[in-house]
């Protein structure tokens, strides 16, 4: 996994073939901000120490500072609300794919922050919806021409960790029909009509992750840190796969040693081997780290 400084600017990069299938997926609109991005996947890791303070709550404003600094970095554009009017415009309809567990849901303020960022780059009000479970009874998600992916990254029974890839499960009729061999197909789930081509931002949100866990819809804080920070990019699977090795690099830190998870979450590199939906090598991901550096271990 390649890291990057910050301090990196435009002209250092050439449009590669992950622009080429940018473009590809967003439009004549979005051709300048496809630019931008390298052959090599990139993925922006940004961190905060007092995001989230001593009784868990979220700082809304710092969220928001947070995200924005990410996204401006992932696009290498002067700021965020640059970014936005590539991503988005006044004629897009745009679902927000959150999601919705109890014990670790996509934070309320995220939510906002990405709703803000939309109305600014001149998508109606109206045609905005964020939701988890009902998407494909939504009439916003039923029309999108736009999805923004954001949820928590945490450990799961049946695919070894849930990340922006099984964010989509919902949109799926049948969901238990890629539940076999610990949800190998998920990947699969991309090429649904109501989302293929579609998803402009990837956020896996690293604020309090669940890095380990046992049985069906397990919880326990004690397998939570404040690690306080978002993972941005437009490739779902290297997202999942930078979050998968942090939470190796955690396991270690916590256990002593190393925990396998139970089971494997193996559609992370089906989703690049066996389906092409993005890149799960850590060579070939290029991470750029900005903001808290306290123990990240990525």
């Amino acid at each position: 996994m390649q890291e990057i400084s910050k301090s990196m600017t435009r002209r250092d990069f050439m449009m590669g073939s992950a622009g080429l299938v940018f473009a590809a997926a967003m439009g004549k609109q979005n051709r300048v901000l496809a630019a931008l991005l390298p052959a090599q996947t990139r993925v922006v890791l940004v961190r905060d120490e007092n995001v989230v303070d001593k009784d868990g709550k979220i700082d809304a404003a710092i969220l928001q500072k947070m995200f924005d600094s990410g996204v401006a970095e992932l696009f290498k554009t002067d700021t965020a609300t640059q970014a936005w009017k590539g991503l988005c415009g006044k004629n897009d309809i745009v679902g927000v794919k959150t999601n919705g567990w109890a014990n670790l849901p996509t934070p309320k303020e995220l939510e906002e922050a990405i709703r803000l960022r939309l109305l600014e780059a001149g998508v109606k009000e109206d045609n905005i919806a964020i939701a988890d479970q009902g998407v494909r009874r939504n009439p916003v998600f039923q029309r999108s021409t736009a999805i923004i992916n954001a949820r928590p990254m945490r450990t799961h029974d049946w695919s070894g960790v849930g990340g922006c890839i099984k964010n989509f499960i919902p949109f799926a009729e049948r969901p238990w029909e890629y539940h076999p061999g610990a949800c190998a197909s998920l990947a699969k789930l991309w090429d649904l009509p109501a989302v293929k081509g579609k998803t402009r931002l990837n956020i896996l949100v690293l604020l309090t992750p669940l890095f380990y866990g046992i049985g069906p819809h397990h919880y326990d804080s004690t397998y939570t840190w404040k690690y306080n920070g978002l993972l941005i990019g437009t490739d779902p699977v290297a997202l999942d796969a930078v979050g998968l090795h942090l939470f190796i690099q955690k396991r270690k830190q916590f256990f002593g040693e190393n925990r396998p998870f139970k089971p494997l979450p193996r559609h992370i590199s089906l989703a690049d081997t066996e389906y092409h939906l993005g890149t799960s090598d850590l060579n070939k991901i290029e991470l750029i780290k900005t903001g808290w550096m306290k123990d990240c271990l990525i």
